[in-house]
């Protein structure tokens, strides 16, 4: 499948609720979990249905090379920051702080805060509702992969929290470069 490439509307619109699990979304899901894993370089880690052309609420994430894919279908997320006991000090885990890219912006990179865990209600492809708090890695792709269910793109978090967008490259050795983009 085509990666569909801001600024294509699709990328910046509300994903529309998905009504039925069929043959043609069974199809899409199989497509999008084989994009995920063949069409970048570093290996993406999550895709969403707008991503590639479509405005369905559906996302599939695979935060390792050798993880399971987890499909997540009209997901409801709430996240989850760390709170403080009677004592003062901090029960859960700080805010990650992480470099992100996009499948939908080659070779973009900024550094987004997002919450160190998240509960997550959806539907797999078999139409089994779960919910599940997340934490850690999963939950920043999960967060990254349902911004693109709102219609939000990373350099927007980016540029909310006062950070810096980067162009990557690679250079003569093959390793990547990041170089500060001027906004």
């Amino acid at each position: 499948m085509e990666i569909v490439q801001a600024p294509q509307p699709v990328l910046s619109e509300k994903a529309k609720k998905i009504t039925k699990i069929d043959k043609e979304l069974l199809d899409l899901i199989a497509e999008m979990k084989h994009t995920l894993v063949t069409a970048s370089d570093p290996e993406g880690v999550g895709i969403a249905a707008p991503q590639v052309g479509k405005s369905l609420q559906l996302f599939i994430i695979k935060p390792e090379k050798d993880s399971p894919f987890s499909v997540f279908m009209n997901p409801v997320v709430t996240l989850i920051y760390p709170t403080e006991n009677k004592t003062g000090k901090t029960k859960s885990k700080k805010s990650r702080t992480k470099l992100e890219g996009c499948l939908s912006l080659k070779d973009i990179w900024g550094t987004v805060e997002r919450a160190p865990k998240a509960e997550v209600t959806y539907m797999d492809e078999s139409g089994k509702t779960y919910t599940k708090v997340f934490s850690g890695w999963p939950a920043t792709i999960i967060q990254h992969e349902h911004d693109h269910l709102e219609g939000i793109l990373f350099p927007r978090r980016v540029l909310e929290q006062q950070g810096r967008l980067y162009k990557s490259h690679k250079d003569d050795d093959g390793e990547d470069v990041f170089e500060p983009l001027e906004i």
